[in-house]
């Protein structure tokens, strides 16, 4: 059938604005189940008729009106292109009027309302803010309060999508909600979870909430979200995570509760962003011997089994780490300078830049050296000083220029020391360490345990 819609719409019209009780619940019965059939053009102009609907009966809330133009606005809001409907919907005023019906209303319109608030907060950014402006984070944390299970769902990732919103996370903090937010992490939809999670990296960067969030067991929460959550996700909560690692009071529970795996496993995943997150993790948790030891285990074997862009990552690590004094050790007892060198003459451009630049790193290390010559990385060290990559040039300089240096190495080197990245380099360092007083330049990228915590305080 091939209704003529503008008559329908006209109809709707009389039958809303004369007809009796009855009519108009049937009237809206109908549209609603029409919502899917009508063009958009013809649903939009339907929204202020509904909203004026409900406001007109927003003082009787015994209506059994009510609820039906709700689900009416439901159904109008799915429909359509990029939430265009749902926005107008709450441009109308009818989410405010939604709003003063939540809280007194009856249990069977409870859920009419929440159902219709979860479309129209997901599908629209800006109905967020409305919400949030209108007492609406109030009404939801107070409903959260009563326990209400059989729409707890709902009221959950209702906050998760308001918690992007910034005044509704001040709000959160004040209202004592923390632990609705952290809630709304561990049920729900993988959208709304990841949303919350979001919001709690973004709460997190204070040390005050982040103590609240921890004592809240939010660790526990984003481990599982590591664990079960998809690709985004797992970003999403590793990225958390990395928040509350940025206290040093939280490294030990953080390794205590498996993240160690957890974050090797980012690095061998297809999300650069991932990768950049577990490596900054793995920086933070490695200020711990015992961490630095179990993390250069899974990099071992990464950088055995993995692709090229996870050997680049490990190896990036790696290359970090080399710079605490206390995992210079670690690394060369966990076999990984035979896979470095050996990496040297790999085919990826990326490997090999990230390769030559944690060798040089190492080679200020005499222990370091000695391993690295037995490996066999000054011949491939020299042949990389010809290569059309200024930065792997200037990386094996540096590694060379350390070898020159050390009198059991010198007479090996000495053939180099008129090229020019050799040289280049060799004036780089010297002009550094004049700098610095002449003290010992560990490495270009040294990173020691003092930076570890960012002051985001």
């Amino acid at each position: 059938m091939n209704p003529n819609w503008e008559e329908s719409l006209n109809h709707f019209e009389r039958m809303i604005d004369s007809g009796t009780e009855s009519m108009r619940i049937k009237a809206v019965i109908k549209l609603s189940k029409l919502s899917n059939q009508a063009p958009e053009y013809i649903l939009s102009q339907t929204i202020p008729i509904l909203s004026n609907l409900i406001a007109d009966d927003s003082s009787n809330n015994s209506s059994p009106l009510q609820g039906l133009v709700i689900h009416c606005l439901k159904c109008i809001a799915r429909q359509g292109d990029d939430g265009r409907l749902a926005a107008e919907i709450g441009q109308s005023g009818a989410l405010c009027s939604i709003l003063r019906l939540l809280p007194q209303s009856n249990a069977s319109v409870q859920k009419i309302c929440l159902k219709c608030l979860w479309c129209l907060v997901n599908l629209c950014n800006e109905n967020r803010l409305i919400v949030a402006m209108n007492g609406g984070l109030e009404i939801i944390v107070n409903m959260l309060r009563s326990s209400m299970d059989g729409v707890r769902r709902y009221l959950l990732e209702i906050l998760s999508a308001l918690s992007l919103v910034r005044v509704v996370r001040r709000g959160l903090v004040s209202l004592g909600g923390l632990r609705f937010l952290v809630e709304a992490a561990r049920v729900g939809n993988m959208l709304s979870r990841e949303r919350a999670c979001q919001a709690i990296g973004l709460l997190g960067i204070t040390r005050r909430v982040r103590r609240m969030l921890v004592d809240l067991g939010v660790i526990d929460v984003l481990m599982e979200l590591l664990r079960v959550g998809d690709g985004a996700l797992k970003v999403v909560a590793g990225n958390t995570l990395g928040v509350i690692l940025a206290n040093i009071d939280y490294i030990d529970l953080v390794a205590q509760s498996g993240a160690i795996p957890l974050f090797a496993e980012l690095i061998q995943g297809s999300e650069s962003v991932g990768q950049e997150i577990a490596e900054d993790a793995f920086c933070l948790l490695a200020v711990r011997e015992a961490n630095a030891v179990v993390i250069a285990e899974h990099l071992v074997r990464i950088l055995r089994e993995g692709n090229a862009e996870s050997k680049a990552a490990a190896a990036n690590v790696f290359w970090d780490l080399s710079g605490y004094k206390h995992t210079v050790p670690v690394i060369r007892n966990s076999g990984a300078i035979p896979l470095l060198v050996e990496l040297l003459s790999s085919q990826s451009s990326e490997v090999r830049e990230t390769v030559s630049g944690a060798i040089a790193q190492l080679s200020y290390s005499q222990a370091d050296r000695e391993a690295l010559n037995e490996s066999g990385a000054v011949p491939l060290l020299l042949d990389l000083l010809h290569d059309d990559s200024e930065e792997l040039k200037d990386n094996a300089a540096e590694a060379l220029i350390n070898f020159f240096d050390d009198t059991l190495q010198h007479e090996t080197i000495s053939q180099v020391v008129d090229h020019p990245s050799f040289r280049s380099m060799r004036n780089r360092l010297g002009r550094i360490r004049g700098a610095s007083d002449n003290q010992t330049v560990s490495s270009m990228r040294q990173m020691n345990i003092d930076q570890a915590e960012p002051t985001r305080d």
